[in-house]
């Protein structure tokens, strides 16, 4: 029976983070992975360059049952730690839009720093790990897998959720929250395209690659960014970001002009070019094969400008300021980047991130329900709820 101080499950974001500052304060620790690698996920983020963290992080980019929760964590460990760590190690880096941070060359480059804060921390690293069973008796927890069980006197499960199921994802660690008595919430993709209506797909699959700047609003909540039209519905980081905030039913409203009042540019263009049709006019705003299929939709009628009165114009500036999207669902957790629900954090403590009534026994990263917005957002939770723990191990 090997014995250590702290073993991790999960050699993600999160897991590695909490690895390396317990290790940091001489804990013998030991990092489990189901993989042949870590850090996977850290790997294919950002397109291969890894979107390490935003600029801009605050506590109101997450969602999470209890919105409090991710405060302390977010506070103790800032975006500016994690940069500042990326700076020690020589990586070089760039913001592209809304603050988020990417590397200039590629992700492996952070998953490098990681493994070498690991190194230098002596933590070691056992892959290709399936843990068969986990059971607590006089203080101690056993993990069991074929090969060996191996004892610790603390546990930290960072095991993600269930996104991504191509790179390793699991339920290891919402079934292992519940065996300990941990409530957890309901799961559900999220950051993920939605897909089409029949209906809708036999007219949108055929201008699939088309993207435009909208803004995506969904029970009440608004994202400016681009939407992407694709063979199977809808993508691109606006809708990406209000599938977290939509529901099986739901609307979810495109203004598809956004920076401009198209009413008054309809009135404009009909004073400057009065015979010009309406479907030549708004392939100025819009995308020329969006157009066309509005048109066929019926979403306005193709005439001469200087055929339509002012109500006839603001009913089509409607129409387009607040076009409607009924999504079939969303594409599952093949594509979502994160997983939304989870651990109950009422079970946790916000500073520490250990079971209230476990005694050794912490939940950090994805497996938590905490969700960060598409940007950096959910590496740096991953960052702070991994550092957290580990101060306390």
């Amino acid at each position: 029976m090997q014995q250590w101080d702290v073993i991790v499950v999960g050699a993600g974001a999160a897991g590695l983070m909490c690895a390396i500052e317990a290790g940091n304060r001489g804990r013998k620790v030991l990092l489990l992975d189901n993989g042949k690698r870590p850090g996977r996920k850290i790997l294919m983020s950002g397109g291969g360059r890894c979107n390490f963290t935003n600029i801009y992080s605050s506590p109101e980019n997450f969602l999470s049952q209890n919105k409090h929760f991710c405060k302390s964590a977010l506070s103790r460990y800032t975006q500016w730690d994690f940069i500042a760590l990326v700076q020690k190690h020589g990586i070089a880096y760039h913001e592209k839009t809304l603050g988020q941070l990417f590397c200039d060359d590629s992700a492996k480059d952070i998953v490098e720093m990681l493994l070498s804060e690991a190194k230098a921390a002596n933590v070691q690293l056992a892959l290709q790990q399936q843990i068969t069973a986990v059971s607590f008796a006089d203080g101690n927890y056993t993990v069991t897998t074929p090969e060996l069980s191996r004892q610790c006197q603390s546990l930290v499960v960072a095991s993600g959720g269930l996104s991504l199921p191509n790179l390793g994802a699991t339920a290891f660690g919402f079934q292992l929250a519940e065996q300990f008595g941990l409530k957890v919430l309901p799961l559900r993709a999220a950051l993920v395209p939605l897909t089409w209506q029949p209906s809708d797909k036999a007219v949108f699959e055929e201008i699939s690659g088309v993207s435009l700047p909208v803004t995506a609003e969904a029970n009440g909540t608004l994202f400016p960014e681009d939407m992407l039209f694709t063979h199977r519905g809808l993508s691109g980081p606006a809708i990406l970001q209000i599938s977290s905030y939509w529901q099986p039913g739901d609307n979810v409203i495109v203004n598809m002009a956004p920076d401009t009042n198209v009413a008054e540019f309809l009135a404009s263009q009909q004073h400057a070019h009065p015979e010009q049709e309406v479907k030549t006019a708004l392939a100025k705003l819009l995308p020329k094969r969006l157009v066309e299929k509005l048109l066929a939709l019926s979403v306005f009628t193709n005439q001469p400008l200087k055929a339509l009165n002012p109500r006839t114009m603001q009913q089509l500036a409607d129409n387009l300021h607040a076009y409607v999207f009924k999504p079939n669902g969303t594409e599952g957790y093949r594509t979502a980047e994160v997983t939304i629900g989870g651990v109950d954090t009422d079970y946790l403590s916000s500073k520490t991130m250990e079971a209230k009534q476990q005694p050794g026994l912490y939940f950090i990263g994805e497996v938590v329900d905490v969700t960060g917005w598409l940007g950096g957002y959910n590496f740096q939770w991953a960052w702070a709820s991994g550092w957290c723990a580990g101060q306390s191990l």
